[in-house]
This record gives C-alpha cells, structure tokens and sequence, in this order.
C-alpha cells in the first residue's frame, strides 16, 4: 500500500545570515557604531578615504548631524578559525532617532529578526528611546542593550541599565524580552565588552569582538519554509540614474532569481505578472549584482516602475499577499503652496508653477508613508500632514535646495474626533536643565497647558523634567526654551496620544514689526527701529509691503517703514561724524521662521532667502479683517 505521509514543511533556519535594526535616541552614536562594524568586518582598505558617519549620505543629515532616511549596509563577519572558520553576513538597518522620522524606524523593524537599542552613558533612556522601543517591542523582536559613551567623563552606568529596566517594564515587556544581553561601548574608539567598566573608563575589548558574538548569538537567524512559493515584501524605495525605482525588499520565503517573472500583489489586492530585470544586494555600501536571493535576504530590485511601498512580489502560480505596512497617524500640518510675494521669479532657474510644485509633492509621497498631501480650497496649494515639524521643515528645506519657491502656512495640529469631542496630540516632553533655570522653564511649560509627571534631581546641579504637553504648545517652544536657558537647556520630544482639546494658548509674547512700503532697508531707518524689537534684515535688503522685517518688543504689530532714509542738507553739524551703531540682525533658520509665525503670517521659501509676511500683505485690508474680528 503506497504511504500517504505528507512531506514535511517545518521551518528551518539559515545560519549564515542575521538582519538587525540599530535604534536609538537622536545623537546617541547609532551611524558612528555602524561606522566602527564596518571597518573592524573589513569592509574598506586600510588606506581607503572614508567619511565619518558614512551612512548619512544626505546634506541635510550631514548638517543636522542627524538620520533622516533608513538605510541597510551589509557586514560580512570571517569567523576565527577557532570557531571553525566561515562566514556570516549580518545585515544592519541604522534607522532615525527622530519620532518625526517615524515612518523609517517602523518600515526598518518590518526587515529584521531583532534590534540593538543604543542608550547614551550619561543622557539615559529619554523620549526617542521610548519610541523606538517601543515599536520593537510591539513586534515582539528581541534587544540587545548597548550603553554607549561610556568614556564620558560624566557617564554613570549602573544608573543608566536601571533606567533602562524601568523602561522596559513602562513598556510592558515580556519576561523573554527583559532578559537582554548589555554591552558596553565606545563606539568612536570601536571597543566594546560585556564587563561593565568603571565611570569614564573604555572597555577593556580593544576590538568589537564581544559586541559580534552577542549578535551571533542573541539575533535569531531567519526562518523560513522548504519548498514554499515565493513571498518578498517592499519596505522602501530608491532611485537609479541607470535602473530607474528600485524596491527594496525582504524575502520570506522561497527564492528570486534575475529575469524571474513574479506576481506583483498591489496594494489594491489586483495582481499582475511582472519581469525582474536586476536584482541588487548590498556589502558594505555598494548594491553589487547578483543573480539568486533566498530567505531572509533584503534585497533591491528593479524593473517595476510603479510599485509602492508595502506591497508583495510573490509566485505567480501561488500568489500570497503579505500585510501591508501600517504606520502612525500625522499629527502636525502645514500648508504648502506656490509663492506669491512681490519679490517671485527672481532667481534664476526657480520652480514657481502649481503643476511643478504639486508633482514635487507627489512624488515625496511615493517615498515617504508617513506623509499626506490633501487639496485646499485654492488650486495652487495644498494641505501636508506629516508626523511632526521637523519632518516637514527637511521636506521644505529639501525642495528649497532643489530650486522650488513655495509659500509655507504656520504648522497646525492635526484634530480628531473621538466619541463626538475635539482631540488634539499631545507629546511627552524630557527637558534636562540647570536647577537656576527651573522657575523659568516650568512657568513657560505652564503657559503651554503642560503637565509635569516626573522631576529628577541627579545631584549634579541638573534637573531632568518630563512633562505632557499639547503639540501646539511646543509649535514655537524651542526658541523661547533656549532664551530661557541661556542655550544650556536639552529638549526631546516624542508623540504620545490623543487628550481631549486644552483650550486657548497663548504662546508668542511678543508681535512683528511688519514693512509698510516696497523698497530697500536703510541704515537710518534700522539705526531708529532698534529700539522698539529685534530686527531681521541687513542694510539694502529689499522688502515690501506686508514683509516681516523684526520682531516687536510689544505683543502687537506695527506697521513701520524700513525704507526711510535721511534728509541731506546743505548745513554741516556737529556730530555729522558719529557712526550710526546697528546691532547685528536676528537670522532665522527654516525650523526658526516656522517656530515665529503667528496665525496671520507665513514663510516665503526660495533657493536665495528665507523671508516671512502677512498672508494679507496690503496694511489696510488687514485693519479691516482685524477690526471684523474684534467685532464678531
């Protein structure tokens, strides 16, 4: 009698590979450790010229210091031959530390088997570590801790792990996800070790041996089923010059070939059959072709050029679709239109049509799922929701350097409604101050209808305050909590749910001094207006009506002329001499000008200036729909 045993499809495990995360706070060391992996797995010569932080390849990221866009690079670890030789290649996704970039951290948990959280030695566990943990935790991966920094003078480690079991337990973690390996690093000297070292000393590896071997061991290799039809997920997206988009993707299961035709499951739940024309892996930093990929392997490929994120190439004799990728609502929105000031069209090159602008737009959409881009009531603007102000200040910032000129509205929060009452986000904010400044900082949280949770004093001469405040009260916060701390004080915030709306706020003390007349500021006029706020623009700027030209030391706005220039007369006096003393102008940075807007104000954004105005630029027109105002 023949057997009618199935064959068996339990899953097994691929031993040479490891895919894994590193998730931490902003500017805790995650692209300066990827940085040390890569050179210790031999991935450069030795002579090789290599930036610092070479995985934050964007201007944008090198100036801020900061990730903005997650990115894989592929460690190829030779092990000893006291462990038998071979290799082991351990792919790593350094991921944002910025809530704003949530969208990244949450596409890069969906590619790994586990994550390395990086925890500074002195800061601790602040807001964006909470973040991202959290995420990890809710998808069940498991932690390796790597305090960081512990060569600070400053560093306190036994503190920091407490901190951080606290975290942990905040976050409901399970009792296989508390039980982590911790290793100590110093990540810019690329030692690490898991002896924890005395405050301030390095750890006694002189190499990262000890940080590879916990990734060998802790990381789960990938699992996945013998003869199962092909399943690969798209978790981001790329450009090239020569293969056009390329979809970055991790299989599950089977394998994919080179000129293999897949089915394509789009987000619509239609299926279509499409050909691999390259398929790309990553060593190092370079995508070198190859002609198969099988489980567990995160690959890019081309030859789809209208495929999104989310979505899952499969076989198409069995197609199976994976879940699409879900992430975070929006809090915060602004909108973006074209410009339309006085001064539009003067650069040369500029991009200042609806059309141009909306297909810019568009085409971030693509790319980036944390973002919404929805029509306004006039054609030549539009409403971005994104998940905080920052995200959508690189967004301008980004389109700005690429030659477009836009008019930006003041940033607004984004509303919900739950069981018939208006709900507003609200974030939980860490701020770690000078104990002189606490008075200060807690009356300017009260104003913003904050609410303190937590108030630690190191005994350092520190405080560490956490508080939960409403988005729009941290619109515009940043400035005033640097003034307030005489630039010494550390703010981190990231978004924690949704509260029923706070009420009125009253956040900008002060008014603008708005320019009455068209023409070019002089240094008479300037040398008179000190007095009464601070100023914006040099000499010889040119401004015009409804420009935004200093900021009023008053609550309201006055109407001024900067023009103004001084009568020449034949009769020479006696101080006809002195020099006329201007104090330096105020420059304000994108993120800044975004902060100073009030309600009736926006930001122009072209390639040569960054200028506020009026909405309503004409004087009179806005007297008017003030005086309606007050009236009804």
């Amino acid at each position: 009698m023949p057997s009618t045993a199935q064959p068996t499809t339990d899953p097994v495990l691929r031993n040479d590979l490891r895919n894994v995360a590193i998730v931490a706070h902003v500017d805790h060391g995650k692209t300066t450790l990827v940085d040390a992996m890569l050179w210790q797995s031999g991935a450069f010569r030795a002579n090789q010229d290599v930036d610092e932080r070479v995985m934050d390849a964007g201007d944008l990221e090198r100036e801020k210091g900061i990730t903005i866009l997650a990115k894989n690079t592929a460690v190829h670890y030779q092990h000893p031959p006291a462990e038998g030789g071979g290799e082991t290649v351990i792919n790593i996704i350094d991921t944002p530390g910025h809530a704003d970039f949530g969208g990244e951290v949450e596409r890069g948990l969906s590619m790994v088997d586990a994550v390395v959280l990086l925890v500074d030695a002195s800061e601790g566990p602040l807001p964006q570590t909470r973040f991202v943990l959290r995420k990890a935790l809710a998808a069940k991966l498991p932690v390796i801790l790597v305090i960081n920094k512990v060569d600070r003078p400053d560093s306190r480690l036994s503190a920091v792990v407490d901190e951080t079991y606290e975290l942990f337990l905040d976050l409901d973690a399970d009792e296989d996800q508390i039980e982590f390996p911790i290793i100590y690093a110093s990540a810019i000297e690329g030692r690490a070790s898991l002896t924890q070292p005395a405050d301030g000393d390095l750890p006694d590896s002189p190499d990262l041996q000890p940080l590879f071997h916990t990734l060998l061991e802790t990381v789960p290799a990938p699992r996945y089923t013998p003869e199962a039809p092909l399943q690969a997920h798209v978790t981001n997206l790329d450009a090239s010059p020569f293969l056009g988009r390329l979809a970055l993707c991790r299989v599950r299961e089977g394998e994919i070939h080179r000129g293999q035709q897949v089915a394509w499951i789009k987000g619509d739940g239609t299926v279509q059959q499409v050909k691999i024309t390259e398929l790309l892996m990553t060593r190092a930093l370079d995508r070198t072709s190859v002609d198969r990929a099988g489980p567990g392997d995160i690959i890019a490929i081309a030859g789809i050029p209208d495929i999104m994120i989310g979505e899952t190439l499969a076989d198409p004799a069995d197609p199976r679709p994976l879940p699409l990728i879900t992430v975070d609502e929006p809090a915060i929105s602004m909108t973006i239109g074209t410009n339309t000031s006085p001064l539009v069209g003067r650069t040369k090159g500029g991009k200042v049509t609806a059309r141009l602008v909306k297909e810019r737009l568009d085409r971030e959409l693509i790319g980036n799922v944390s973002l919404r881009v929805l029509p306004t009531e006039r054609p030549d603007a539009w409403e971005v929701h994104g998940r905080g102000e920052l995200a959508l200040a690189v967004l301008v910032e980004t389109m700005r350097r690429e030659g477009y000129e836009l008019t930006v509205g003041k940033p607004e929060v984004v509303t919900r409604e739950i069981d018939g009452k208006t709900h507003e986000p609200v974030e939980r904010l860490t701020v770690d101050i000078p104990e002189d400044y606490l008075g200060a900082v807690t009356q300017l949280l009260s104003v913003r209808k904050g609410r303190m949770e937590q108030m630690t004093n190191h005994g350092t001469g520190w405080v560490r305050m956490d508080w939960l405040v409403p988005s729009r009260g941290l619109i515009g916060f940043r400035t005033e909590f640097l003034t307030e701390t005489r630039g010494t004080g550390m703010a981190h915030h990231v978004f924690e749910g949704f509260e029923p709306w706070f009420g009125d706020l009253r956040t900008r003390p002060s008014g603008s001094l708005v320019a009455d007349r068209k023409g070019q500021a002089t240094t008479f006029a300037m040398f008179n207006l000190q007095e009464r706020g601070t100023l914006f623009v040099d000499p010889g700027t040119e401004v015009y009506e409804g420009m935004i030209v200093g900021e009023n030391a008053r609550p309201d706005d006055m109407d001024v002329n900067i023009t103004k220039e001084k009568k020449l007369t034949n009769m020479r006096s006696a101080g006809a001499e002195e020099l006329e003393r201007l104090v330096p102008p105020r420059r304000l940075s994108l993120e800044e000008a975004l902060e100073f807007c009030a309600t009736d104000e926006c930001v122009e954004v072209t390639p040569d200036a960054i200028r506020m105005r009026k909405v309503v630029l004409d004087a009179k027109e806005r007297g008017r729909i003030t005086a309606q105002r007050k009236r009804g």
